[in-house]
């Protein structure tokens, strides 16, 4: 090997030989902090949890979103029905005026006693004739 006077290279050597004689790694793991073991150590628990608290509140607004969908769907169709009823009634309610304005001027005395004695023939009875069931 290539020794250098006065550089850490002589040390170096000289540990290097130490560490392979007696057996034991030069190099040991050291669990620990640190910039470059935080970027690797991944999602944090407190950013995970965070995550999900998103999660759950954007599926929460979600739901409540659909119930309110549904809700406004079914209003707006029970509207919609209850304006085809109304209108329904508003026509009956014209319809059952004409019928009975029909009804007073066919059930009139003087109409019945026109067709009769004018269509039909029929007379005035000159007597009255009583049969007393006693």
């Amino acid at each position: 090997m290539m020794r250098y006077e006065g550089s850490l290279a002589l040390q170096l050597e000289a540990e290097e030989l130490d560490w392979r004689t007696s057996g034991k790694t030069r190099l040991e793991a050291i669990e620990g902090g640190g910039l470059d073991a935080t970027r690797r150590a991944g999602v944090t628990q407190s950013f995970y949890g965070r995550v999900v608290a998103i999660v759950a509140i954007v599926i929460v607004l979600c739901a409540i979103g659909a119930v309110r969908v549904t809700l406004t769907a079914g209003t707006v169709a029970m509207l919609q029905g209850n304006e085809a009823i109304s209108s329904q009634i508003k026509d009956l309610r014209t319809l059952n005026e004409d019928l009975q304005i029909e009804r007073s001027l066919f059930s009139g005395s003087e109409r019945i006693g026109r067709i009769a004695t004018q269509n039909l023939g029929m007379v005035h009875a000159s007597e009255v004739e009583r049969l007393d069931m006693d």
